[in-house]
């Protein structure tokens, strides 16, 4: 069986103020290193043989400290990023409800917003889903450890799962430094093994984005 642990990374300034991060490359902040240090004992404990993750310095700082206690290298792949949210990036989400209403409720109801340039769904599930596929496919009957980002891991577990849209909803978001753990093998294909494993320290974040 193969195993892949799909990881959030943890908390920045901009998750603890609801400001939308999209691919800006924000910054772990001072919990964030704490979460990132408290599960990296516990994903080690799993004997991880591969480590990737988004090239995005929150998600790639968050991969180190798993590599620091396992002497893994680090794998980096640009398709592993959020969601692009377009004129969003930058904005809290209570100017965005300010200053596009309209998409604003679309995007709240699970539909596109449309004219402000953010990424669709299906286009973020597909390129995370595909990365995170192959980065499962190099270590075939291991353990890989993918460090990414909230929506990205949940569009991109939906797209292995085969999940539509509606069973997409009903998941979670991921917390700060949490996990997602999927198993595959030839006969089951892919399924879910657990959703927001983790024990790091937590600081409510109203936002996945």
């Amino acid at each position: 069986m193969t195993r892949l642990i799909v990881w959030r990374h943890g908390n920045t300034d901009w998750n603890a103020s609801d400001r939308v991060q999209g691919q800006t490359d924000t910054a772990l902040n001072d919990l964030g290193r704490e979460q990132a240090a408290a599960a990296a004992p516990l994903i080690a404990a799993l004997h991880p043989d591969a480590i990737v993750a988004s090239d995005l310095r929150r998600a790639a700082d968050t991969a180190a400290a798993l590599a620091g206690l396992t002497g893994l290298p680090v794998r980096t792949d640009p398709r592993l990023r959020e969601r692009s949210y377009g004129q969003w990036q930058g904005l809290t989400i209570t100017e965005v409800a300010a200053h596009f209403p309209e998409q604003y409720t679309r995007w709240r109801a699970g539909e596109q917003p449309l004219g402000c340039d953010v990424e669709t769904l299906d286009d973020l599930g597909k390129r995370v889903g595909q990365a995170l596929g192959e980065a499962a496919d190099s270590v075939p009957g291991g353990t890989v450890v993918v460090a990414t980002h909230g929506g990205a891991a949940r569009q991109g577990c939906g797209f292995l799962l085969g999940w539509p849209a509606s069973v997409m909803r009903t998941l979670g978001p991921l917390q700060n430094c949490h996990w997602t753990d999927l198993g595959h093998d030839q006969v089951r294909g892919w399924w879910l093994r657990a959703h927001n494993s983790g024990a790091s320290p937590q600081r409510p974040t109203p936002s996945p984005v």
